[in-house]
């Protein structure tokens, strides 16, 4: 076993800790950072794998945009724990059911031929770019797909904002037209009163 599978056994250790933390975990806060724990180990994989450009995406885009993003909602949110575990041990045998499949397909392909120990992992020279190999594939063998992808994915932006602007009963929304047209007699509002000493002193409201 030499240096590179001892980092690998370390990071996948790291991996399978941190997704067992994301499911155990009773603080959805907690949760979220296993799971950016999960990420960057992932993304060191990526990186003995010499998938460079797919282990930054991982880190700058999951980790440092979706994962941020949905800390701040949880810590926002005010989430009710007791209601949130409930349901916890009526969907547990179809959970169960589902890692054992998934182990049971991981070990099917680790036992494979095309991956077991007689066959090793692709060395490339110093010149070699995963990002440009990445978007060769992507372009000419896989360009229909990822035109596809991008169209589902631009459907679903639009569908996301359409939901959000659509009217609702007491929905409160704002008019930017309104807003620019505002005067400031319109928003403050100068009283006069008596004050302690008897004289009158202007207070704005």
């Amino acid at each position: 076993m030499n240096f590179l599978d001892i980092v690998f056994y370390v990071f996948a250790a790291i991996t399978v800790f941190a997704a067992m933390g994301v499911i155990t975990s009773r603080n959805p806060v907690n949760a979220a950072l296993f799971l950016v724990l999960a990420f960057c180990s992932s993304a060191g994989i990526w990186m003995l794998l010499e998938a460079e450009f797919l282990a930054i995406v991982l880190v700058l885009v999951y980790v440092g945009a979706v994962m941020v993003l949905f800390l701040f909602v949880v810590m926002m949110l005010d989430i009710n724990l007791v209601r949130l575990r409930e349901g916890f041990w009526r969907w547990f045998p179809f959970g169960a059911g589902i890692a054992g499949l998934m182990v049971f397909e991981m070990i099917y392909v680790l036992g494979a031929r095309q991956t077991s120990d007689t066959v090793h992992a692709v060395t490339h020279g110093a010149d070699y770019s995963n990002t440009k190999e990445l978007g060769r594939l992507l372009y000419t063998d896989y360009v229909y797909p990822f035109e596809l992808a991008a169209v589902l994915l631009l459907v679903a932006m639009v569908a996301a904002i359409a939901l959000t602007l659509r009217r609702r009963a007491g929905l409160k929304t704002q008019s930017i037209s309104e807003q620019v047209q505002v005067q400031a007699a319109d928003r403050v509002r100068i009283v006069k009163q008596m004050s302690a000493e008897g004289t009158d002193s202007a207070t704005r409201k």
